[in-house]
């Protein structure tokens, strides 16, 4: 279902031969603020008030881009990349790479169990259980990622499937809440009010170059920002999942009414209660539960936020979408560690460039993509793992300086 194009005034025959010019200034204010909201596709303009409400993404998707002109502009080679990369085939699964992937984290789930059972509970077999669940939980986020871009099965229903028994019942996540929050990141990485991966700023965080500065300029001080590269190490990594995740996504679905998230949900909860209980008791199945979050969460944050984190971060400005994923987007070098490790989403690139690629084809497409932005002048930056993790914590050390300094001389 498409949206509607801007009716003109005027009986039908008269709208075939006339054309309705709009200015900017006239879509602007059709920017989702109101009820009314526009669309701008090669230089037409379209209604998309009500097809918002229809849009599969979900309606936040599309309303980031209304009052915008929303063609992919960057040129036109990058629609024939598009073109060669699904001519060469990098679009379809190998779906033995998937089941093999999702064999190997139901193994380390039952290895888990098998420890406490084989070894017993103490010190030792219960941190061994934890570590293996967390690797679980990490590895089944990487998963349910690739169910949930669609980009195992051709059809839309066994995608949408599977991506409930991984995030809800291997994870204990709604799936309509990751689609949700991760459909608005893609559509404006590191947009500020648009991608909701980094509102920690500013309450939390000042990021990137300019937001900081804006924030010391009008004397806001929510956090002491030019410590945030050390408090990130307390509030960042270790307690996203454990202290704000956990909890948040019971309100999201009961607040939305996502009874078959909630279902698939406690399916997961009522497994690892039943499964962890008699072997360690109330308080040791609570304590192996949070250690588990606690672990996980760190791994989580430290590989999400190493592709974005770094990058350029501004407001909206209505750049072409293929520039707007590249310059909030970098690489971690290939191996077949890193590749594990972060769920392919080192090639964090390609993967926002072809959203529904299935991951084990990142690397055939890396080459084409540098030689795209070599072509243009574009950075296509990529990095060691650890310098990836380093940067994080440098790239908020300089946007606290940068708060600091508007905030006391500006």
């Amino acid at each position: 279902m498409a949206p509607d194009p801007v009716p003109t005034p005027g009986p039908a025959s008269a709208q075939l031969r006339q054309t309705r010019y709009f200015t900017w200034e006239e879509v602007a204010q059709r920017s989702g603020r109101e009820k009314e909201r526009w669309l701008v596709i090669d230089r037409k303009v379209y209604n998309i008030s009500d097809f918002s409400r229809r849009h599969p993404g979900g309606s936040r998707v599309i309303s980031h881009y209304a009052g915008q002109d929303a063609t992919k502009a960057l040129t036109d080679e990058f629609r024939e990349l598009r073109a060669t990369v699904e001519r060469m085939g990098l679009m379809k699964a190998n779906h033995l790479f998937f089941l093999v992937y999702l064999l190997h984290i139901l193994l380390l789930d039952v290895a888990a169990w098998l420890t406490l059972w084989i070894f017993g509970t103490s010190l030792v077999p219960f941190i061994l259980c934890a570590v293996l669940l967390s690797t679980v939980q990490a590895q089944a986020g990487w998963l349910q990622h690739d169910f949930g871009h669609l980009s195992v099965f051709g059809t839309s229903t066994w995608n949408h499937l599977l991506h409930h028994f991984v995030i809800g019942h291997l994870k204990g996540a709604p799936a309509s809440w990751w689609n949700h929050m991760h459909f608005q990141h893609h559509a404006k990485p590191n947009c500020f009010r648009k991608d909701p991966d980094i509102n920690m700023h500013p309450l939390f965080f000042a990021l990137g170059k300019v937001l900081p500065v804006e924030l010391g300029r009008e004397k806001k001080k929510h956090m002491p920002y030019n410590h945030q590269h050390k408090y990130f190490f307390l509030i960042g990594p270790p307690a996203l999942l454990p202290l704000y995740f956990q909890w948040y996504i019971f309100y999201f679905v009961v607040q939305r009414k996502k009874w078959v998230d909630l279902a698939w949900m406690l399916s997961f909860y009522a497994r690892i209660f039943f499964t962890y209980m008699p072997l360690l008791g109330l308080k040791g199945f609570l304590g192996l539960f949070f250690i588990v979050r606690f672990l996980e969460s760190n791994w989580f944050v430290w590989v999400t936020q190493m592709n974005h984190i770094p990058m350029h971060i501004d407001h909206d400005r209505n750049v072409d979408w293929v520039s707007t994923q590249l310059q909030a987007t970098c690489n971690v070098h290939q191996s077949a560690f890193n590749n594990w490790f972060s769920g392919h989403l080192n090639f964090q690139i390609e993967h926002h460039l072809f959203p529904t690629m299935p991951r084990h084809n990142y690397h055939k497409v890396a080459p084409l993509v540098q030689s795209l932005c070599a072509k243009y002048g574009i950075k296509y930056e990529s990095k060691p793992l650890l310098t990836a993790f380093a940067d994080i914590v440098y790239s908020l050390k300089e946007s606290g300086q940068l708060w600091l300094d508007a905030y006391l001389h500006q």
